[in-house]
């Protein structure tokens, strides 16, 4: 039974990873014709009005007030931080080169999830999430003709990843007592007077302008990656462990960059089947590493129970 629920958690991941990783190269398509900043704040609205309508539609509890100051860091992590960050980041660098960053959300996901959620992974789940990580960036690194000099992009993108893993920790342990859909959509209520004002003054500076293609990008960042990816990302996480479901994420630099070649043109060459090929060995080895029990849960907070979700 414990065996099932960490496949069925890893398959889930999977799913999110899948959704997630058009994120880039879509936020680059979108950045041609729209402003960074109404693209950062403006998913975020479209994904909190649908938020909105599900919580309303489905009559959920409102969460309990130590519970909102945990939403308000997942709202900051993954509603205000990495949209925002990534979006201003992409107007400036590749797609192909934002995933050579991002490719250390894996570990840092890890690290946040071991830090919050009290896992305890052996050294070998370390040392394969550090092959992996490594993995991954230089596949990356190969795809974007090299990380270079640091410059204000990569702090931004950085940036992004400190702020999404420190999301994803707290959204997954959250999602065991609302639910993982609940989670998201509270976020997103929680953080969108913020992202409306943000929009508004984007608008004031710069009305939107874009092609239907750039729309459609917008769209998806919106609706997918930004509200319906988490309902199996959480999910995933909840069901646990966090630690080894954050790395099914080293397969998403790998689909990014096949994503911008498809979609954007960007350079593909024969190393991404080599290179997506260790990445993907890596991330098998280390969600199939067996962790260390955690220290019992409270009741309250137990999977088994919190995983069902909040009703009247």
């Amino acid at each position: 039974m414990v065996l099932a629920r960490r496949h069925t958690g890893v398959w889930l991941g999977l799913v999110g990873v899948a959704a997630f990783s058009f994120t880039v190269p879509f936020t680059k398509v979108a950045v041609a014709g729209l402003a960074p900043l109404f693209i950062g704040s403006g998913r975020a609205v479209v994904a909190a009005i649908l938020a909105a309508f599900a919580l309303a539609l489905t009559r959920q509890r409102l969460p309990r007030s130590a519970q909102w100051g945990r939403l308000a860091v997942v709202a900051g992590g993954v509603v205000v931080g990495f949209p925002l960050l990534t979006s201003f980041a992409l107007t400036t660098t590749p797609a192909s080169h934002g995933a050579v960053v991002i490719a250390l959300l894996p570990a840092a996901t890890a690290t946040a999830a071991v830090l919050r959620g009290h896992e305890c992974p052996p050294l070998a789940f370390w040392l394969i999430t550090g092959v992996g990580a490594l993995a991954a960036i230089g596949f990356a690194s190969m795809q974007s003709g090299g990380f270079g000099q640091l410059h204000w992009a990569d702090v931004l993108l950085l940036g992004a990843v400190v702020a999404a893993a420190i999301g994803y920790a707290e959204g997954g342990l959250l999602a065991r007592e609302l639910g993982a859909w609940q989670t998201v959509s509270w976020a997103l209520v929680l953080a969108s007077p913020l992202m409306v004002l943000l929009v508004a003054v984007s608008v004031a500076q710069q009305p939107p302008s874009a092609s239907p293609v750039q729309w459609a990008a917008f769209a998806y960042l919106g609706v997918v990656s930004m509200f319906l990816g988490f309902f199996a990302w959480y999910r995933g996480l909840a069901i646990g462990p966090m630690a080894q479901v954050s790395q099914v994420q080293l397969i998403q630099p790998v689909l990014s960059i096949c994503w911008a070649a498809l979609l954007l043109g960007e350079a593909l060459t024969w190393t991404t089947i080599v290179g997506g090929v260790a990445v993907i060995l890596c991330a098998g080895a280390a969600v199939r590493v067996r962790l260390r029990p955690a220290p019992a849960l409270p009741a309250a907070l137990h999977p088994t129970r919190s995983l069902q979700p909040a009703k009247d």
